[in-house]
């Protein structure tokens, strides 16, 4: 398998993990209106496992390091498959309500508070896991965020009414989102090898863990989503039978293409983990926050209807996202 050797490398791979997580969510906003979340879902599930199949059948498959794909699925211990299979369905729980908080709040909302959080509760999990870098710099860096998390919430308050859905619901919901998705990451990473050059048996090789965290999303996509689909948050319920009768090509495509898109972004960052240490890696790639704001702020006018006053709030959260942003990529190059 093809591993990273170079920090640089990996913290260039992570900068484009941030734009990807952050960008995938467009999909859905260019859908139909008529296209429910629930029903993008599942070709969005479909493109994250078509993409980590593609990835370990080519880069999990050449190179002089570790094991190939095939043969390191089967030296696998029950433990390490369990774990990432386990990681992918604790993720889907999480990602499908934050499309859901999407569909009804905006990105805007849905990623500071809950993608916000989970970077918080990841890099710290990260850390006390993987103790690399300055512990100074890292946790700073998190204290930024935290505040850039506050002053979103604050902003989302000021916009009059409660549009498709209370604002209240929209908040809690992202905590929610926020608190499980922080913990899927270390149960990943300890499934896979500390060492990749020579992989330990019974672990596995960062391709097989992708792989099998996809799949763990997408079998856990017949459970979270089928519940959203029959119990919606807002709406009226939606059943299989429209997903085959009123999706139109460009629907399909556009739900495949933002899986894709999501699972690129979280391939590089795992890959960039051997070099950056997972709190670091993890924490660069939930940068995506920011840039989810900004399609949020400036593409899709979510605060619109917000007071002028609420750009002074908006402008302190990038700020701080990107203090905290700078700390953590400074933090290995400080230790």
């Amino acid at each position: 398998m093809i591993i990273i050797e170079s920090y640089t490398t990996a913290v260039i791979m992570c900068l484009v993990t941030m734009l990807c997580w952050g960008s995938w969510a467009n999909t859905m906003k260019l859908t139909r209106k008529s296209w429910v979340f629930q029903l993008f879902y599942w070709d969005y599930a479909l493109g994250v496992l078509i993409f980590s199949l593609a990835l370990a059948l080519t880069m999990g498959s050449t190179g002089s390091a570790g094991r190939s794909f095939i043969n390191d699925l089967s030296q696998a211990s029950p433990r390490a498959l369990l774990s990432a299979l386990a990681s992918g369905a604790i993720f889907n729980l999480s990602n499908v309500f934050l499309v859901a908080v999407i569909d009804f709040a905006g990105m805007s909302i849905a990623f500071p508070i809950g993608i916000g959080l989970a970077l918080v509760i990841g890099v710290i999990t990260g850390f006390i896991s993987n103790p690399i870098g300055n512990p100074w710099l890292i946790f700073g860096g998190l204290i930024c965020i935290s505040v850039a998390i506050i002053i979103d919430g604050i902003a989302y308050g000021k916009i009059p009414g409660g549009g498709k859905g209370s604002k209240a619901k929209g908040i809690l919901i992202s905590i929610f989102v926020g608190i499980f998705m922080g913990f899927f990451y270390p149960l990943l990473v300890s499934s896979i090898s500390p060492e990749w050059i020579h992989l330990q048996h019974g672990m596995l090789g960062p391709y097989s863990a992708i792989v099998l965290f996809a799949t763990g999303l997408f079998l856990s996509t017949f459970l979270w989503n089928y519940y959203l689909m029959r119990k919606p948050l807002l709406g009226k319920s939606v059943r299989f039978i429209n997903y085959f009768r009123d999706g139109s090509t460009k629907d399909h495509l556009l739900g495949i293409v933002g899986g894709l898109i999501w699972c690129t972004g979280f391939s590089l960052m795992t890959l960039a983990g051997n070099q950056a240490g997972t709190a670091i890696s993890y924490g660069l790639g939930q940068g995506a926050t920011m840039v989810a704001a900004f399609w949020g702020v400036f593409i899709w006018k979510e605060f619109k209807q917000a007071p002028k006053t609420t750009n002074k709030l908006l402008l302190s959260m990038f700020f701080f996202y990107l203090l905290g942003l700078t700390l953590l990529v400074t933090a290995k190059q400080n230790h």
